[in-house]
């Protein structure tokens, strides 16, 4: 009885045993899908994603506070350098002007009086009816009456310029932004929000970021920023709705400071915007389209990572042995190699997450 447990014991073990071989085999020998290593030119486009911004947008602050009389203007509606676009209540800031122009009337008296006085006084000091005192007394006091002559002038233009500073123009030419104030509200200039934003949007500025290797690649390839500027062709804008904006733009500037936090550096684009379907405030997508020649571009399917370091599987002998490689993304499917294949390589396209090293390949 003892004899018989132990031999199907075995018999059972023998079974497993064959079992895992078999499937082990069926492992080992399966049909992944390879590619040849080739070279060829190669057209990609690189997305980034981009913030929209107007060529200028000034938010507008009051100079002086008071209840806004006038709104003059409407949301979106196009303005020209110098419109109103606020009124101010006035009749303060009027009442005050008119009384220093009426001390400016009245230090002009005081002066023609101190005048007077020191000629008076200027002709008794020649004649010796007078002291030296007395004549600086009286020339003193001339020197006080011009002193707060200026002062007063100096007060009217302080009036003047707070009146003109009621009525708010508009520094620039754009679109009207949103108008959270309406006629009543009170206006400060220590207000933090803005009575309204005007939007230069006749040309956009468009920016987007590159990281620190893409740009060190860049300016290496062209031997200096301005060079690799001059280089960089026309690019395109994908908007929100995923359409391409009709108007093709060019890079114009980068940022000369890398953000410390996100290491990137900033680039701004210019589009032209005569149909004005551009906002400022809105994002989107800058399209780069790139060539590569004579590279090496491979599916991302066919590579993954060990501690970000990228591997593929090549085969060498029949079996599969990963190799690192270093390369660039193309674009969204596909890597440009860098480092570490060759023309004529075998590897592996898919499936590099259940292969193990030494994995025979047919």
């Amino acid at each position: 009885m003892l004899v018989r447990k132990e031999l199907v014991a075995i018999g059972v073990a023998i079974f497993l045993m064959s079992s895992c071989k078999q499937r082990q085999d069926k492992i080992e020998k399966a049909n992944y899908p390879v590619m040849e290593i080739v070279t060829a030119n190669k057209s990609f486009k690189n997305s980034y994603s981009a913030a929209i911004r107007g060529r200028q947008d000034i938010d507008i602050y009051p100079q002086v506070g008071g209840f806004i009389s006038q709104v003059c203007i409407t949301e979106g509606a196009r303005v020209t350098k110098g419109q109103t676009l606020f009124v101010i209540d006035q009749v303060p800031f009027k009442a005050a002007l008119n009384t220093a122009a009426a001390n400016v009337e009245t230090a002009k008296a005081g002066v023609a009086t101190a005048q007077l006085v020191f000629n008076s006084k200027k002709e008794l000091f020649d004649k010796k009816v007078i002291s030296q005192f007395d004549l600086s007394v009286a020339e003193n006091g001339l020197l006080t009456a011009k002193a707060q002559l200026a002062q007063a002038e100096a007060q009217e233009i302080i009036a003047r310029n707070n009146l003109s500073y009621t009525t708010v123009k508009s520094p620039s030419s754009g679109v009207v932004g949103i108008l959270p104030f309406k006629v009543g509200a009170l206006v400060s200039p220590s207000q933090p929000r803005p009575l309204t934003t005007i939007s230069d949007n006749s040309v956009m500025y468009v920016y987007f970021s590159l990281t620190e290797n893409q740009l060190l690649s860049l300016i290496r390839e062209h031997q200096s920023m301005e060079k690799a500027i001059n280089a960089l062709p026309q690019v395109e804008l994908q908007l929100s709705d995923g359409s391409v904006y009709e108007e093709k733009g060019k890079i114009e500037s980068v940022s000369g400071v890398i953000d410390a936090v996100t290491g990137t550096v900033s680039l701004r684009a210019v589009f032209p915007n005569p149909s004005r379907l551009l906002h400022s405030g809105g994002a989107g997508n800058v399209i780069i389209p790139h060539e590569e020649p004579d590279c090496i571009a491979i599916p991302k399917s066919a590579t993954f990572e060990v501690q970000d370091r990228l591997y593929v599987y090549k085969k060498v002998d029949g079996v599969a042995k990963s190799v690192q490689i270093e390369a660039i993304p193309a674009n969204a499917t596909e890597y440009i190699v860098k480092a570490g294949l060759q023309k004529g390589d075998i590897i592996v396209l898919e499936g590099t997450g259940f292969i193990r090293e030494n994995t025979l390949l047919n």
